[in-house]
């Protein structure tokens, strides 16, 4: 017979409840988000640990277990979130991109000057470069290696939608040059790249001053 309410011995000796626990709401919302909390955390840390390896030791040598040694988890953890290794590599670009597109895109209000929306632009990706450099060297080593040939490129323009429509209007306009919108990225971003990078542009001090007048020089090159 029972200790107690609701408290018996099993076959094996052991206790346990003979009722199932309910556990109320506020509870089971607590767990929702504890769990997801631990799992965005372990993917937070694959994601830093992908980055690094790659930046120092290249795409051959970061394999499954040393990024997973990385992010201290283990190798059976990461393959709860990935397929595999090109999986992982690929994840890591588009949330380098979708990172990128959300810097890029704050304060963006397409009522404003054209001018004005592509220097916000400018200012927020430069900015985001600088913070992030080692982003950029994963993105650019990932664009100029076979692993590029696994994005979906519709869906990584699709983070700057709003940006290549404001491109284009500019081009209705007669505001911008009517070329390829490939062109007027690669002059009107591109420089943000090497000029962020000190080990490309060594004697560039990186102040307002100094940003200002680059933007000056990508918009004097696209613009009518």
């Amino acid at each position: 017979m029972p200790l107690q309410p609701g408290i018996s011995f099993s076959e094996t000796g052991n206790l346990q409840k003979t009722e199932k626990s309910h556990l109320t709401l506020n509870e089971r919302l607590f767990i929702l988000r504890f769990v997801r909390t631990k799992d965005e955390e372990k993917q937070e840390a694959l994601f830093r640990a992908t980055v690094k390896l790659v930046n120092t030791m290249g795409f051959a040598s970061s394999s499954v277990s040393k990024i997973a040694k990385e992010a201290n988890v283990s190798a059976a953890t990461l393959y709860i979130y990935y397929k595999n290794k090109e999986d992982l590599l690929v994840s890591t670009y588009l949330t380098i991109k979708r990172l990128l597109s959300s810097a890029l895109l704050e304060g963006f209000d397409p009522r404003r000057p054209l001018r004005d929306i592509l220097r916000n632009a400018w200012i927020n990706t430069f900015r985001f470069a600088t913070r992030h450099a080692d982003y950029f060297h994963f993105a650019e080593q990932f664009a100029n290696s076979p692993y590029a040939d696994l994005i979906d490129r519709n869906e990584v323009e699709r983070y700057f939608d709003p940006i290549l429509h404001v491109l284009k209007r500019g081009i209705k306009q007669k505001v911008i040059k009517d070329v390829s919108l490939d062109i007027l990225r690669a002059f009107m971003f591109y420089p943000i790249i090497a000029l962020s990078n000190s080990r490309v542009c060594m004697d560039f001090e990186i102040n307002d001053d100094n940003i200002a007048t680059s933007f000056n020089l990508a918009w004097d090159a696209i613009k009518l």
